[in-house]
């Protein structure tokens, strides 16, 4: 699958291209030492190293960050999990952050790792966004064992989600 190239990911791959031929030329054209060539082959390999993932994030793909503590739920996609070949599964889930009761940034997905209680209840508030009933979802961490949280990983393994209606605006009276 390849991700929808925007204008802001077209002009980093341009400029990464651009740093790829000014090294070229560098390298071809100047009497330097070979360890100063080769010190700026693996400079801007390096480079792309560090910002492919960065490419990756804003090129749409689903986070791996953890979820924000309050949200409106959009939808969820399932990828089942196949034990024959390895394959654990995912949930993929599209959010829109919540904070002080308004909506903030833009929507966001989200990876989580696949669970069958979680999808549950993923699929109930599905149904119920369907019929109408926007969905309120909110992450709280699991009860699990005592101890330091910051030995922990920072992730959404250890957060439990829960979804309620969104209530209803109250109209004035006239």
């Amino acid at each position: 699958m390849i991700p929808a190239l925007g204008p802001q990911l077209l002009m980093l791959a341009a400029l990464y291209a651009l740093l790829a031929a000014l090294l070229v030329v560098l390298c071809l054209a100047t009497r330097w030492p070979v360890w100063v060539k080769l010190a700026g082959v693996a400079l801007v390999s390096g480079f792309y190293m560090l910002v492919h993932p960065t490419l990756v994030a804003v090129s749409g793909w689903p986070s791996q960050d953890q979820l924000p503590p309050k949200f409106v739920f959009l939808s969820a996609v399932f990828d089942e999990p196949v034990p024959a070949k390895g394959h654990a599964g995912a949930i993929f889930l599209w959010v829109h952050p919540v904070e002080e009761g308004k909506l903030v940034d833009m929507p966001r997905a989200y990876r989580l790792k696949y669970q069958k209680d979680l999808r549950g209840i993923l699929e109930d508030g599905i149904k119920k966004a369907r019929d109408g009933n926007a969905q309120m979802g909110s992450t709280n961490p699991r009860r699990g064992p005592r101890g330091s949280t910051w030995l922990r990983p920072s992730g959404n393994d250890d957060l439990e989600i829960r979804l309620s209606d969104v209530p209803r605006a109250q109209l004035p009276e006239k």
